[in-house]
C-alpha cells in the first residue's frame, strides 16, 4: 500500500534592516547569508536584496532580507522598504549612542505604519569593541538603556558582532520562530483580514522586482 507524503509549502517572509549609517547592517546580512565579513564593506545605497533559505520548526523557510540604507538622504524613502515587512532589525552601534537614537525614531514609524503587525529586533552590533567584562555582565549604559527601551516598544534586544559572527543566527532564528507564531495567530484569528506569510513586496523603485525568488541568494541595488 502506497503512502502519499505531505507536502509542506515553503513559508516567505520579508525582513527589513533599519539603523544609522555605519553601524554594521550589511556586514550583519553577509555574515548570516554568505558568511563573509569584510573591514571595508561600502555604504548601501538606497537598499539591496538577499534571500536565505533555512529549516525552522522542520518547515521550509525563506526569507527575504531588504538592507536600507542609514544616510538621513535616504531616510524619506525608508516607507517603500519596510511597508509590508514581517519583521525589522533595528540596528545601532553599542559605541555611539546617537545611532540608538535614530533606532527610536525608526521604531516610532515602523508602529505608525505596521501597527502590531511587524515582529521587532534591537540589534546592538559591534559587540566585539567592548571589553571582556562589559560583554560578559552585559552592564554597558547604551546596552541598558537599548534592553530597557525595547522592553517598553514590545522588541527584543540582542547584541550582535559581524566581526566574530557573535549572536547574529540566535538574531534571526528567533525572529523567525516570532513570524511564525505572529502569522499562525493571524491564520487562526476569524478576525485577521490578511495573513502576514501571504503578504508580498511592494517596492517603488528604478529596477522593480516582481518576484524576490528570482534573486535567490543574490544582492541587488536598487
Amino acid at each position: 500500500m502506497k503512502t502519499m507524503a505531505m507536502t509542506i509549502s515553503n513559508q516567505q517572509f520579508k525582513i527589513v534592516l533599519l539603523g544609522e549609517g555605519c553601524v554594521g547592517k550589511t556586514s550583519l546580512v553577509l555574515r548570516y547569508v554568505e558568511n563573509k565579513f569584510s573591514e571595508t564593506n561600502q555604504s548601501t545605497l538606497q537598499a539591496s536584496f538577499l534571500t536565505k533559505n533555512i529549516f525552522v520548526q522542520n518547515m521550509p523557510i525563506t526569507l527575504n532580507i531588504w538592507d536600507t540604507a542609514g544616510q538621513e538622504r535616504f531616510h524619506a524613502v525608508g516607507p517603500l522598504y519596510y511597508r509590508d515587512s514581517n519583521g525589522a532589525l533595528l540596528v545601532y552601534d553599542v559605541t555611539d549612542p546617537d545611532s540608538l537614537a535614530k533606532v527610536k525614531v525608526w521604531i516610532k514609524e515602523l508602529r505608525k505604519v505596521l501597527g502590531n503587525d511587524v515582529c521587532i529586533a534591537i540589534i546592538g552590533n559591534k559587540i566585539d569593541l567592548l571589553s571582556g567584562l562589559e560583554r560578559d555582565q552585559m552592564n554597558n549604559v547604551l546596552i541598558a538603556e537599548a534592553q530597557s527601551y525595547a522592553t517598553t516598544a514590545g522588541a527584543t534586544h540582542y547584541c550582535t558582532s559581524a566581526k566574530t559572527n557573535y549572536g547574529i543566527d540566535d538574531v534571526f532564528l528567533n525572529l523567525t520562530k516570532q513570524m511564525i507564531s505572529f502569522n499562525q495567530t493571524q491564520q487562526l484569528n476569524p478576525r485577521a483580514l490578511n495573513s502576514t506569510v501571504t503578504r508580498g513586496i511592494s517596492i517603488a523603485a528604478d529596477n522593480e522586482i516582481n518576484n524576490p525568488n528570482d534573486l535567490q541568494s543574490k544582492r541587488r541595488c536598487c
